[in-house]
């Protein structure tokens, strides 16, 4: 069996679909079941078992002889969230549990760290282990992350293979829950078909005109792509960025949208709340040389071919991920 927390989530139930499109149906879906805004992200994942997260490491321990890999991919993501006591119960100590489950039952790990972590980027966006000690998140979110990182690799005790994901800007299907945080192209594309036009934030640094900040945006099917990579073929353990190595500016996003939805642009720039100001990521770049070097070479989606799939395939008609 393959279990997966985060399962009701945005990448966790594509890559349970995605799974399933490989021929693996023996899975175990981890997440809080009752949310009710999540349901058709996961009502059609074939699983062997649906486990409430406050029950997983009862569960496990029971089951642990079955359990074939964890990719644990269950977080509270929210970049604005400032209850630190909540950002360690379910990001820190939770994954804690599950690393050290897996460590004692010889289980192999995946699990999902965040760019969120790389801050300002003063130390810039290599994955290697030296440096990751050195980053300084810029908030809450991105520290809960950052302390289960350097956690990690402390460890003495490890599982036979672990891996963490440092994802960038993911976007794509099943993300409808997330409402504030789903990305900018799925709320450029709502505002678009309601006005006609879309808001961006415009910038408040003086080296960065309106609309140039840059990050790396990632297609959630790449995501997939490079999961399955390391549970084939399992590198060296360690922590690995997933992006595209390639920013983009949010200019060029909002153009792509406008493309995928065959209408002419039309941009308003607006401030930035001031409760992410401070914290806000003006640009976010993966080096993927460690990536590429464990002999991963499958190109990634171009944003201008992911935001038409995600628009006009899933968008549009707020289709869920269907079978592949």
């Amino acid at each position: 069996m393959i279990v997966i927390t985060g399962a009701a989530g945005f990448i966790g139930s594509y890559w349970g679909h995605y799974l399933n499109a490989k021929g693996h149906d023996s899975l175990v879906l981890v997440d809080d079941f009752s949310v009710d805004s999540k349901l058709p992200n996961h009502q059609f994942i074939k699983a062997t078992a649906r486990i409430d997260r406050n029950k997983f490491g009862d569960w496990m321990h029971n089951n642990a002889s079955q359990i074939t890999a964890i990719f644990h991919l269950g977080a509270r993501t929210d970049t604005t969230e400032k209850n630190i006591a909540l950002l360690n119960r379910l990001n820190l100590h939770y994954s804690q549990m599950v690393w050290m489950l897996c460590t004692r039952y010889n289980i192999p790990l995946f699990y999902a760290s965040s760019a969120a972590t790389y801050g300002n980027g003063e130390w810039g966006y290599s994955d290697h282990h030296a440096l990751i000690p050195r980053l300084a998140p810029l908030n809450p979110y991105g520290q809960s992350k950052q302390e289960f990182d350097i956690w990690a690799l402390e460890q003495k005790n490890t599982p036979p293979h672990w891996y963490g994901f440092k994802f960038f800007n993911v976007y794509g299907p099943n993300e409808y829950h997330k409402g504030r945080m789903a990305s900018v192209i799925f709320h450029a594309t709502q505002q678009i078909q309601q006005t006609g036009k879309m808001r961006l934030f415009r910038s408040h640094r003086a080296d960065f005109a309106d609309g140039e900040q840059q990050r790396d945006f990632i297609y959630v099917k790449d995501i997939a792509e490079l999961l399955y990579y390391f549970f084939h073929n399992r590198p060296a353990s360690g922590i690995y960025n997933a992006g595209t190595g390639k920013a983009e500016s949010f200019l060029t996003l909002a153009q792509a949208v406008f493309e995928a939805l065959g209408q002419k642009p039309s941009i308003e720039f607006i401030d930035i709340p001031q409760d992410i100001r401070n914290t806000y990521q003006y640009f976010t770049e993966a080096d993927m040389e460690k990536v590429r070097s464990i002999g991963y070479n499958r190109p990634f989606t171009s944003l201008q071919e992911g935001v038409k799939e995600y628009v006009s395939k899933y968008l549009i008609e707020k289709k869920y991920v269907i079978p592949f």
